[in-house]
């Protein structure tokens, strides 16, 4: 599953200039945790969130000196935060995007390593064209058995790897998916899995493919060092 499939396409923004006052009610009228600062081209300049408005409900913190304000240092507020009085002076940046065509798995996995909870879409000129945030991905998660079996036919077996399924058994319970049957190629079974894997809402794979023609075995026998690419990624 691509990312285009699941992201908003009517993203909510606000410019640089916009009173951070403003930003307040507008995320706390539509129920959402953050939104793109964008300027009058599209171009993502960062995002402003509820933790970074939450930095000015803090306020200033009490000033230690000594060891004691050695051991505080590390935790002290963002000094240009806390003075911010538009979205441009709070927003965090630079700020992380993807494109639509991604798949699905790579955004959760920027989303995971990096802690966010929400990844700007930009198109091949970074232009804004959507957002996806953790629910939609969890939305994806939570898709139905059917759903995630036509996905790993349509999109990995026939689309990705190009395999003949003819023979190919693919069954999916609570996400629990189970390979079985033949397939041309020894080096096909072996990417099957991890290619299915990576689509939303798989919990396990558990593969019993077998293979007509070892073609890794001739490889090896030809140049040991060189693996065997995949027909198409």
């Amino acid at each position: 599953m691509k990312i285009e499939e699941l992201m908003t396409r009517d993203v909510v923004t606000v410019g640089p200039e916009t009173p951070l006052k403003d930003v307040a009610s507008m995320l706390a009228a539509r129920r959402i945790s953050g939104l793109p600062v964008i300027d009058d081209q599209r171009n993502v300049l960062g995002v402003v969130s509820e933790a970074d408005i939450l930095v000015k409900e803090q306020g200033p913190e009490p000033r230690h000196d000594g060891l004691i304000g050695w051991l505080l240092e590390g935790g002290r507020v963002d000094e240009g935060k806390l003075a911010a009085r538009t979205a441009g002076q709070a927003m965090t940046s630079p700020v992380i995007t993807i494109r639509p065509e991604k798949q699905v798995s790579e955004g959760a996995r920027l989303m995971t390593e990096n802690g966010i909870k929400r990844l700007p879409i930009v198109d091949a000129d970074g232009k804004l064209v959507g957002i996806v945030t953790r629910s939609d991905l969890v939305r994806a998660f939570a898709r139905t058995d059917a759903e995630i079996e036509r996905e790993i036919r349509e999109e990995i077996v026939k689309g990705a790897l190009w395999i003949d399924d003819a023979k190919l058994d693919i069954r999916v319970e609570r996400g629990e998916v189970t390979l079985s049957g033949q397939v041309g190629r020894r080096s096909d079974a072996e990417l099957l899995p991890p290619f299915v894997e990576r689509v939303p809402g798989v919990v396990s794979v558990a593969s019993t493919v077998t293979w007509d023609w070892n073609d890794r075995k001739e490889l090896e026998q030809s140049d040991p060092h060189v693996p065997i690419p995949p027909r198409r990624t």
